[in-house]
């Protein structure tokens, strides 16, 4: 674990090392995705079986073994317990109000030429969710991912998730029941990315890829921009406390392990103004990591990436953050706002002592699929929008032509493009 004290002088050095530091893809992973990516191109289905028992350890040799069907779905679904269905319902719900209330309005006027103008939105035909099924499962993630898509009114939706030895988790199955999606597909990795971007012998191509996933899948992403839209390029998970002395360091030290049980290069940050705070939080991730039985990851995670940092007051808080540009920023103070105000980038920020980051997670409503790796400067988290794509219209009559179409003609005679300037000339008879 780092230790940063804003007074020493050598601070601005280590923490801009802090803020350059990548924990992403290498070249090794940028090689092998581009050749799983060639193979599932060329060979389709013959590929994704091969990958799929190489990787997976699951065999495709059956047709039952490909897909799960909307029965098996439902089934999860009444399979759950009470408590448990509830509470994916619940999540689902906040989730829906959430996005629904993102819908952009289209726009149609007429402005002072004459001239109509506007723009209509329109979601994409389908779209691909990446779940993962690896390290853990996620039915928060495919809530996250699908609903919006929903929303937005995406007619074919597609989970592509990997099922490790063959092994099934049926929250996952649940949620896609409680989202309506219309395909779930038992495959993974860079594979099940090409084969929503390609489309195969099985598998028809999508439009959009969204979702979270490990190294192979981001690279896979960022690869296949362009073949289809993507979300994100999302690296590991991230947070950033920014806590005062006031708080029970129990509570903080819970938070930062949240994040930090999520993979081996998942970075928590601490930052204070209360030394004595910044030692007894320490302290106490020893005594929570004791307790998780996510601990190897939770420890080899705080130990490598972890840090904390002692400011002299918290106006120096919003500068770091800002450079910072964390996925998810907890501001645990008694007033959060002028903080809030003065940091620009952060992926989603919680707000107050009682706002732990995991409550955004699942039940809060706005989505968990953030940008990573300081991503936060120039882009949001996943929303409705993803799933859709604006167009504009424009329709001009004999006057409307007459009173901008002559500027029209200037700038197109400027630009050495006189068919441009011809096409307007013929119609207002120059």
């Amino acid at each position: 674990m780092l230790r940063l004290n804003s007074r020493s002088p050598d601070f601005a050095k280590a923490f801009a090392r802090l803020v350059r530091d990548r924990r992403e893809s290498s070249e090794d992973v940028s090689r092998d995705v581009k050749l799983i990516l060639d193979d599932v191109r060329n060979r389709g289905d013959v590929a994704l079986a091969e990958l799929t028992q190489r990787f997976d350890g699951h065999s495709l040799a059956q047709d039952a073994n490909w897909s799960f069907s909307a029965q098996q779905c439902r089934e999860a679904y009444d399979d759950l317990l009470p408590d448990l269905r509830a509470a994916l319902e619940l999540a689902a719900q906040r989730i829906r109000a959430y996005h629904e209330a993102q819908l952009p309005e289209n726009r149609d006027y007429t402005d002072s030429a004459g001239v109509r103008l506007g723009a209509v939105w329109r979601a994409v035909d389908a779209a691909g969710l990446y779940i993962p099924g690896g390290r853990a499962a996620y039915p928060s993630s495919l809530l996250m991912n699908a609903i919006p898509a929903k929303v937005a009114g995406v007619e074919r939706l597609v989970v592509v998730t990997p099922t490790p030895k063959g092994v099934v988790n049926p929250l996952v199955l649940a949620a896609a029941h409680i989202a309506g999606v219309d395909e779930v597909w038992r495959i993974g990795g860079a594979q099940a990315v090409g084969a929503l971007a390609y489309g195969t012998q099985r598998i028809l191509p999508v439009d959009v890829i969204t979702g979270p996933g490990n190294a192979w899948v981001a690279e896979a992403k960022r690869r296949l921009f362009g073949v289809v839209g993507i979300d994100m390029v999302a690296g590991p998970s991230e947070i950033l406390v920014i806590a005062d002395g006031r708080n029970d360091p129990e509570w903080i030290a819970a938070d930062l392990m949240s994040q930090a049980e999520h993979d081996p290069v998942a970075q928590s940050i601490l930052i204070t103004d209360d030394p004595l705070f910044a030692d007894t939080v320490a302290d106490r991730i020893g005594v929570e990591l004791a307790m998780l039985p996510t601990a190897r990851v939770a420890n080899e995670s705080w130990n490598t990436h972890g840090v904390i940092i002692e400011v002299a007051s918290m106006d120096e808080v919003p500068a770091l953050a800002n450079a910072l540009a964390a996925e998810h920023v907890q501001i645990a103070t008694d007033d959060p706002e002028p903080l809030f105000r003065a940091i620009r980038h952060a992926g989603s920020v919680f707000l107050g002592r009682h706002t732990p980051e995991a409550v955004g997670d699942y039940v809060a409503g706005p989505n968990h699929v953030l940008p990573t790796g300081r991503r936060a400067r120039f882009s949001s988290g996943l929303s409705v929008l993803d799933f859709m794509k604006r167009t504009s219209f424009i329709q001009l009559d004999d006057a409307a032509l007459a009173a901008i179409g002559p500027a029209a003609i200037a700038l197109a005679d400027a630009e050495g493009l006189p068919a441009h300037a011809r096409s307007i000339e013929v119609r207002l008879g120059i």
